[in-house]
């Protein structure tokens, strides 16, 4: 089976082809380049380059979030609309179980961390058994010393990838000094991670529906905005 695989949940973007056990060849992009030009620019050019047509993909994989919320929809829409076209099944998977499964071997708490703004970060912990990831609590939007303090709770060694490292790795080493960090090359999100992922889950017949919708953990900006003037017009007028 070759399956196609799209990020666009950060600052990067990143797309792959895979057949079965074999990376075929993967693109990834970390310059803040606009992903709504970029992503099929991307995958035409994979298909190029490894002498493939869109026809001999069976299958495409996209990272539903969380993430940016215009980045999420811009992958989310580009796959769609590839499966529509070439009636070929997709399947989305959590931008945080793509990070971690590129440290699926380490040995103890693998904790992906994406930047959600201020002191704030999305995550979730595993950790990974036969080469297969295990979800010790579920996908959250925390705090910093909310996350800090689980870990300090469980009382493992852990390792932490992801967009949110640099921005917040003095902090976490002050308050985890045994703590340990993911090399670079690591701590984006990779097509090639996402691919193998969602392979084996459409391998086993598994597939999204065509309604299906990013996971945004958090509600849009402007959403939360307009929420919050609402609530307090609706005070006002009490």
């Amino acid at each position: 089976m070759i399956v196609l695989s799209i990020d666009s949940a950060s600052k990067v973007a990143t797309a792959a082809l895979l057949e079965d056990n074999n990376l075929i060849a993967e693109y990834t992009i970390n310059n803040k380049l606009e992903h709504s030009t970029l992503v099929m620019d991307m995958v035409d050019k994979l298909l190029k380059d490894s002498n493939l047509d869109i026809d001999d993909v069976d299958g495409f994989v996209v990272s539903k979030g969380p993430g940016s919320f215009t980045g999420l929809r811009i992958g989310m829409a580009t796959v769609k609309g590839l499966s529509l076209g070439s009636s070929k099944p997709y399947i989305s998977i959590s931008s945080l179980d793509a990070l971690a499964y590129s440290l699926v071997n380490f040995d103890g708490i693998i904790c992906p961390i994406m930047d959600a703004l201020r002191s704030s970060v999305y995550t979730c912990l595993y950790k990974g058994n036969s080469g297969k990831l295990e979800k010790l609590i579920d996908y959250s939007a925390l705090e910093l010393d909310e996350l800090i303090e689980t870990l300090k709770e469980k009382g493992e060694k852990v390792i932490f990838t992801g967009d949110a490292v640099n921005k917040h790795k003095e902090y976490l080493l002050e308050k985890l000094p045994n703590a340990s960090f993911a090399p670079n090359h690591l701590s984006i999100i990779r097509a090639s991670s996402l691919g193998e992922l969602g392979l084996q889950m459409l391998l086993n017949n598994e597939k999204d529906d065509i309604n299906s919708s990013p996971f945004y953990l958090k509600k849009p900006q402007a959403q939360r905005e307009l929420e919050k003037r609402l609530a307090l017009k609706n005070e006002d007028s009490l």
